[in-house]
């Protein structure tokens, strides 16, 4: 006895597609992804690098604008010739706008005082080599205790 023909043939595989590259393909996507993330990475660092370098300026900015009330503290009795731009009569002041040229990219320095008061207002510019230009003002009083 013999078994039907249809149930003795094993059925065959079908041809194998010539599928070539598809592997090649996803691993160039893949790179291409994986270049997007670093050149993402790359300009965040350079993002992060500009500005600790602003914050950093700023910082210095209020130092040196600290370091001028100090300088009119210990010498009240010159204070009024620590006002304007040129400071050419105070030697201290001098010094003080000097430090600021040498520690702010392109850094310019003024006094502004109210010798009846005692008052003062303190303008530092700066301009990043960028070009942006910034400023840090601040305001306080010297004077003599019961002045």
């Amino acid at each position: 006895m013999q078994a039907p023909k249809k149930f003795l043939q094993r059925p065959r595989a079908a041809a194998p597609r010539r599928v070539r590259g598809v592997v090649l393909i996803e691993v160039m996507v893949a790179m291409l992804l994986f270049m997007l993330g670093v050149l993402g990475l790359v300009g965040l660092q350079g993002a992060m690098t500009r500005a600790q370098t602003d914050s950093k300026v700023r910082a210095d900015a209020a130092f040196l604008a600290s370091d001028v009330v100090g300088r009119m503290w210990s010498d009240l009795a010159n204070m009024a010739s620590y006002d304007g731009t040129g400071c050419a009569s105070q030697a201290r002041c001098k010094e003080w706008q000097t430090k600021v040229a040498n520690d702010l990219p392109r850094g310019t320095g003024t006094v502004a005082v109210t010798a009846t008061t005692g008052d003062v207002a303190i303008t530092i510019n700066w301009t990043m080599p960028n070009g942006d230009a910034h400023q840090y003002v601040t305001h306080t009083t010297v004077a003599k205790s019961g002045s």
